[in-house]
């Protein structure tokens, strides 16, 4: 079937050859074909990537009276970015229709344009409801004349609290108007969104609920939750085509990994909603273009991003919500391309991936992160093929080559093949020779007691000495010549701390005592912790001191005028009138104020108490 075949107008079809449509996808057969027929309200299920706004944007210009400059489409998303390319799609489409006027209402942009636009009149309005509210409130926009509404992303809007909104909206449009619901994935806040605000839809889709796309590979890495920015630039390394979207939880997650990539050399940016809109759209700007390889993004500021040819999800952490992945991983593999959805996930990740397979219903397959050969080999023949296919400029080099000649003329085809090729070659050599393995020991929970890959640490610093988890890492790795990553999972406590690192690296560390280094005139110590597991919950160090259920922080260093006494004890039950800490105790620890002998720590140092809950 064609586009002709679909009931279209004579201005819509001369659009649609523009653009390169040839023949409708299957959600656009199925809805532009019922719409243009048919006044009701619908339900479209389709996967990211089918042309969900081909189908409700053209039969709405389908069916719009440009004569009148009232609103009569109104068009929900729940961000910017899809609100923007919402409205742009429908400019194009509608290139052709006379006095034919549309507009994007967002927050992020002046308001006072926006109310202009509405002024000026248009028939079709995409908005974020935050900002459409605003609108309303100040009476600047009229809906009374609405005769459809769009919900896209519906689910999304509700994910993001737009409930409430969404009731005041629909409330200011007609009761007669039809509403379009279009999605992707289809959870029970949907269909109860379908029951609430709309008459008998019929229902439209294009393939089971919340399933995957068939043309799309999904991979999973299992590596220590440290080595996950490792797994992330070795994964970049093994795909050196690769042109996609790294998605993160959080606003500051993501930010940290694009200023470490780029940081690190790789051509990546952040997309965050603490991004003034100017950045967002600069952002997007240099991504749609290619100038980035890599966008790092959060789930919101992500969501309905439609540029072509993504070749890569990574989901940096899985989402919260495993329905999200669906929509994650709709940014590749679209119309009708392959694509490839990769998770760095954690031993305790396992179980999501299983209830993802469940939602999507398609299998991930679990892989071995690349090694340093793997990637050097990747690259090696990246950069041969690019050789074979570069284009030569002939006039423009012709004058440089007699030089080039004289100067390359001892070199046979061989050995020159050698060195152009190590020019890059011996770059990712040099970085990947003896690179470790960031795969998870099978049944090994790395970070955990008991196993052997790491090791944990007993340091006497702590906030007293003015260090953070960060400094403290600072600190410690720069003390033994190490890179950050190898000092993990801290605890800073006042007077002391602990942290984790590779068992291979024991050695090195405890060779800090024989060197003497002081902070601040004070020598620092480091022991091996072994923590008691059966116990009650207190932790002791290699040497025979420190905590242990029923003893306490045994042989303590003293500090300003006190600190911790030999021989004092710490009861995990009762306070004890032989001195050490005693107290009141807040659920399985201490409680917040605890004192030594005599009500004192030392000197009379208030410290915030201890128990099994804190380790």
């Amino acid at each position: 079937m064609t586009f002709h075949e679909l009931g279209l107008n004579s201005d819509l079809l001369k659009a649609v050859t523009d653009l390169g449509f040839e023949n409708p996808t299957p959600i656009q057969q199925q809805t532009i074909s019922l719409l243009a027929s048919e006044k009701t309200d619908l339900v479209a299920l389709a996967q990211t990537g089918t042309g969900k706004t081909a189908a409700f944007g053209l039969p709405i210009l389908n069916s719009i009276d440009c004569d009148s400059k009232t609103v009569q489409a109104l068009i929900l998303a729940p961000t910017r970015e899809l609100c923007v390319q919402i409205t742009n799609d429908i400019r194009n489409y509608g290139k052709y229709i006379k006095n034919f006027g549309v507009t994007a209402i967002y927050g992020g942009a002046r308001i006072d344009g926006q109310i202009k636009d509405i002024k000026r009149g248009v028939q079709v309005v995409a908005a974020t409801p935050g900002r459409l509210i605003d609108m309303i409130e100040r009476r600047a926009i009229n809906l009374s004349t609405v005769k459809i509404v769009v919900l896209d992303e519906a689910d999304e809007m509700l994910n993001m609290g737009f409930k409430e909104d969404l009731d005041i909206i629909l409330k200011e449009t007609p009761k007669d108007k039809n509403t379009w619901l279009f999605s992707a994935t289809m959870p029970k806040e949907v269909e109860r969104i379908a029951r609430n605000y709309m008459s008998n839809p019929k229902e439209l889709s294009t393939g089971k609920k919340n399933e995957g796309a068939d043309n799309l590979e999904h991979i999973y890495y299992v590596v220590s939750p440290r080595d996950r920015y490792l797994a992330l630039k070795r994964v970049a390394d093994y795909y050196p085509e690769i042109f996609g979207i790294v998605f993160c939880r959080t606003k500051a997650e993501t930010q940290e990994v694009a200023d470490n990539l780029i940081k690190d050399g790789y051509s990546a940016d952040a997309l965050h909603g603490d991004l003034s809109q100017s950045q967002r759209d600069f952002v997007m700007k240099r991504f749609r273009s290619k100038t980035l390889q890599m966008l790092v993004a959060t789930d919101v500021a992500a969501r309905g991003l439609d540029v072509n040819n993504v070749t890569h999800v990574i989901n940096y952490n899985l989402p919260e919500d495993v329905e999200n992945y669906t929509h994650r991983t709709g940014r590749t593999a679209r119309a009708g391309k392959s694509g490839i959805a990769i998770a760095i996930i954690t031993p305790k990740d396992n179980g999501k991936i299983k209830d993802i397979e469940r939602i999507i219903k398609k299998k991930f397959e679990k892989k071995d992160v690349p090694g340093g050969l793997e990637v050097c080999e990747k690259q090696l023949f990246n950069l041969v093929h690019k050789l074979h296919h570069v284009e030569v400029k002939d006039e423009e080099i012709e004058s440089f080559l007699p030089a080039i000649y004289e100067e390359l003329k001892d070199l046979n085809k061989e050995e020159l093949i050698k060195r152009f090729i190590s020019e890059e070659f011996n770059r990712f050599h040099e970085y990947y020779d003896n690179a470790p393995d960031l795969n998870i020991v099978k049944g090994a929970i790395d970070g955990a007691f008991g196993n052997s890959r790491t090791t944990r640490f007993f340091v006497n610093m702590g906030s007293l000495d003015g260090f953070n988890i960060q400094s403290l890492k600072d600190f410690l790795a720069d003390a033994v010549k190490l890179q950050t990553r190898m000092v993990f999972n801290l605890d800073v406590k006042n007077s002391f701390s602990f942290f984790e690192t590779e068992s291979k690296l024991v050695d090195t560390f405890l060779a800090l005592n024989s060197q003497e280094i002081e902070f601040n005139n004070r020598k620092v110590s480091l022991e091996v912790s072994q923590r008691r597991m059966k116990d009650g919950g207190g932790e002791r160090r290699g040497g025979g001191g420190g905590y242990s259920g029923g003893g306490g922080y045994k042989g303590g260093e003293k500090r300003e005028g006190g600190g911790f006494r030999g021989g004092e004890r710490r009861d995990s039950k009762r306070p004890r009138k032989a001195g050490g800490f005693s107290g009141e105790r807040s659920g399985t620890g201490f409680g917040e104020k605890s004192f030594g002998r005599d009500g004192k720590i030392g000197g009379g140092e208030k410290k915030k108490g201890f128990g099994k809950s804190r380790f």
